[in-house]
């Protein structure tokens, strides 16, 4: 019988992931592991909404800015990184805690990732050029040719992805689609999923006000600091190339500002369609009290 237990906590941006899962931790005396790949960046504090140094010190968190924007980092990486640290943790606890918006992360940790083959990395320098030089249309049109299937399921205007099933589908000679899903390790844990939602409307005046309150605490002077790195593929995230726009003399400020709430807003229904996928999820509004949701989790304890 399988007694270690990940409490996954999830939900869009801004909706209160960060004080449910601290709550949820104090309550099992345990630990929180991190599945927001944009917090992992030390250099990157404000514009990740990443907890703050109270939140931090109320319970022991886990890949909360190890890495520097500098590092090359992957959710390859982070899956066996945070798969070892579990099993560490699960020595000395039975629950573990982990929160995050980054639906491929937290699948990587829960589920494994796919197996796909190893390609010239020539292939992707080649997409990355192109997409510099003729935005992301090219590359939309060449996926639905290679890959109709992948094409209809993907972040369309996620370039990085984009980018990602395109050189499977050009090295390998197959689509990318034909590497998602097979069989993957069983993990010696139950993950319990509890997700956070609320109206669309909340969701999005959530996230406006959290926008507002990023740039009162200083989140321009954040992006000035880091804008000489901008070329790198962490800082190419909602927040602060919004903000690089601004700084090169693109955008004005209050267009740049209304581009990162419109941009995380989008940002938002993207983690809730990912987020619907899985029918395991249990949903609670984000205003239900802590007593309910603990009362859900130990009921898929019994």
């Amino acid at each position: 019988m399988n007694h270690n237990y990940l409490i996954s906590i999830i939900g869009p941006t801004a909706i209160g992931k960060t004080s449910l899962s601290i709550a949820i931790a104090q309550h099992f005396k345990t630990e929180v592991i991190s599945a927001d790949s944009r917090q992992f960046y030390r250099e990157m504090q404000l514009g990740t909404a990443a907890p703050t140094t109270k939140e931090l010190s109320a319970a022991t968190h886990h890949f909360i800015h190890h890495k520097s924007v500098l590092e090359n980092y992957n959710v390859g990486a982070f899956e066996q990184e945070a798969l070892s640290r579990l099993y560490d943790l699960f020595e000395t606890h039975s629950e573990v805690v982990m929160v995050g918006g980054s639906g491929l992360y937290i699948d990587a940790l829960t589920k494994g990732l796919d197996d796909f083959p190893q390609v010239n990395p020539s292939i992707r320098a080649t997409l990355n050029e192109e997409f510099a030089l003729h935005g992301i249309e090219p590359l939309q049109i060449k996926l639905k040719s290679l890959d109709p299937q992948t094409y209809e399921s993907i972040a369309l205007d996620n370039p990085h992805r984009m980018i990602r099933a395109l050189e499977i589908c050009i090295g390998s000679g197959k689509p990318y689609s034909s590497f998602i899903n097979k069989d993957k390790a069983k993990r010696k844990f139950k993950t319990i999923t509890i997700g956070l939602t609320a109206e669309r409307a909340t969701i999005y005046e959530r996230i406006n006000k959290r926008v507002d309150q990023m740039m009162a605490e200083g989140l321009l002077d954040e992006a000035k600091k880091l804008q000489h790195l901008q070329h790198l593929n962490a800082l190419n995230t909602v927040g602060y190339s919004e903000l690089f726009k601004f700084l090169d003399d693109e955008w004005t400020l209050d267009f740049a500002v209304s581009e990162i709430k419109k941009n995380s807003r989008r940002y938002a229904k993207r983690q809730l369609t990912w987020f619907k996928k899985n029918d395991a999820v249990i949903w609670f509004d984000y205003q239900t009290s802590l007593k309910e949701i603990l009362e859900s989790i130990k009921g898929e304890m019994s």
